[in-house]
């Protein structure tokens, strides 16, 4: 189910950032983007530690593993992206970042839903 879940999240993602390239969106604030992907990024560091510190080769903590790995990925992307649209100015890159965002995140869904065969 939450490989579904991931999958839905993904396209939904795809979805938003293509609204957004035809028009339908600002510049985003990039301090918002880096000031709460940084908090994430912490989150996300420690929950990944203690889910390794936890090692099992259950489905649902492997599950867990990938769900998290991902974020720490998303939160990277999104504070790189902070950072050039401050530098340019422009939406750009928050798009280009939002679509290898929502690349992770679909591999990601695949990558959970191997787990389920």
């Amino acid at each position: 189910m939450s490989g579904h879940f991931q999958m839905k999240l993904a396209l939904l993602g795809f979805l938003e950032v293509t609204r957004r390239f035809f028009g339908y969106g600002e510049v985003p604030q990039f301090q918002t983007m880096i000031i709460v992907s940084v908090l994430a990024l912490i989150g996300n560091a420690v929950c990944l530690y203690l889910i390794q510190k936890a090692r099992s080769d259950e489905a649902h903590m492997k599950a867990s593993w990938i769900f998290t790995s991902n974020d720490i990925v998303v939160n990277l992307g999104v504070i790189v992206a902070g950072v050039l649209v401050y530098i340019t100015s422009s939406r750009v890159p928050d798009l280009m970042v939002g679509t290898v965002v929502f690349a992770v995140v679909l591999n990601g869904a695949f990558r959970i839903l191997k787990l389920a065969r």
